[in-house]
């Protein structure tokens, strides 16, 4: 059996944490079991389901593997209404499949062997094990600490910052200060500035979002990554996009063409061709989804359980506090006792063993609520006690 043994790479690279959830759940539900689950990336909307009868022959084929043109165009357009920043859809975009994979694709294009990626926590759960998967070293800044805290990360081998704006889990929106000190900061250290800004829909209604490129509209350190997948409610559609400066999406093109060739063109020329009419389909859902999340978060309030703060994505991060529980351990007695599912807080970074990542984009709320009294009895049940070790 010599010939399967996995690299010592891939054997240190562990299950995306979140998608492993769900998984546990697809199967407890594939037997009968009822599950709350707040563990789901993603929202479920009331989206047509399409029909592909007007399209050609074409969507049947390879496109360019930078994507369908008049969706390029779309996303240029749509990217440069949202930031005010003018994108060439020729040589500044090139069209995934899903956003994951743009990120994938911008670290495997910038890093050299040993080359540190600096990200702070909370971190999405790929971010560290793509950057190892490049060869890269992960550098995690912990949740408690600023923006300001990253220029004390910075060695001869840095070479990127990742961030996640709005913020998943925490729902968090980086502030224009902040914004202006990352660029300050890859100016002055020559770093690269990826931004993945795949919920940049999702935000309170008369908060607009703020890209990154709007600090940097030349694209000189700065890569934009975004989904139409994520933003359009989309989630297994698997259309995401990448905004970079063009001599960068020149290399990006050269891994997507040995990877994939292409984003799926059938699902692309269908956006394409109906971009206008989706957004608006989605973006009043979008707006509920928001409203919703912000309620769930004063229910948590209420029965005294505090969440990082933020406003927009449709997640939660509140505390265990004062819970004996590491977050696994809680998960597991969640899902297990309570037939409720979210992700670990551990997952997000090691700092982060306090708090429990809750999604309320896949349940109605009645259920949401059911989901947050488990979550709520669950810390009062294990709460450490008066004159009781932690």
């Amino acid at each position: 059996m010599a010939a399967l043994r996995p690299s010592a790479l891939v054997q240190s690279i562990g299950e995306a944490a979140s998608i492993k959830q769900n998984n546990l759940v697809y199967a407890l539900q594939a037997d009968g079991a009822d599950i709350i689950t707040l563990s789901l990336g993603e929202a479920f909307f009331d989206v047509p389901v399409p029909s592909f009868e007007e399209l050609t022959s074409a969507a049947h084929h390879y496109s360019h593997t930078r994507g369908v043109p008049l969706l390029r165009q779309k996303l240029a357009k749509y990217h440069e209404d949202c930031s005010g920043v003018p994108v060439d859809a020729d040589r500044q975009i090139m069209v995934t499949a899903g956003s994951k994979s743009a990120v994938f694709m911008t670290l495997a294009a910038v890093l050299e062997p040993g080359d540190e990626v600096i990200i702070p926590e909370p971190l999405w759960v790929s971010y560290p094990d793509q950057v190892r998967l490049c060869r890269g070293v992960p550098v995690a800044l912990p949740w408690h600490a600023g923006i300001e805290d990253i220029a004390a990360r910075i060695t001869p081998r840095t070479r990127a910052v990742i961030v996640n704006n709005p913020h998943n889990p925490t729902g968090r929106r980086l502030t224009d200060a902040e914004l202006r000190s990352l660029h300050a900061l890859a100016e002055e250290h020559g770093l690269l500035l990826v931004a993945d800004e795949v919920y940049s829909e999702f935000t309170p209604e008369g908060a607009p979002f703020v890209s990154a490129a709007a600090f940097d509209p030349e694209l000189r350190h700065t890569v934009i990554c975004n989904s139409m997948s994520k933003n359009f409610g989309i989630s297994g559609w698997r259309v995401g996009y990448v905004i970079a400066h063009e001599r960068l999406v020149r290399e990006l093109a050269k891994l997507q063409q040995h990877l994939v060739t292409c984003a799926p063109t059938i699902l692309c020329q269908y956006l394409a061709e109906n971009f206008e009419q989706v957004l608006a389909h989605t973006r009043p859902q979008i707006r509920a989804v928001v409203e919703r999340r912000n309620r769930v978060a004063a229910a948590f309030a209420a029965r005294g359980v505090r969440s990082m703060p933020g406003d927009s994505t449709f997640y939660l991060f509140p505390s265990l506090a004062p819970s004996r529980l590491g977050s696994a351990e809680f998960a597991e007695v969640l899902l297990r006792r309570h037939r409720v599912s979210a992700v670990a807080g551990i997952s997000y970074g090691e700092s982060c063993d306090g708090f429990l990542r809750v999604s309320v984009g896949a349940e109605p709320e009645d259920r949401l609520l059911r989901g947050v009294t488990a979550i709520c009895d669950l810390i009062d049940e294990t709460a450490v006690r008066a004159g009781e070790a932690a």
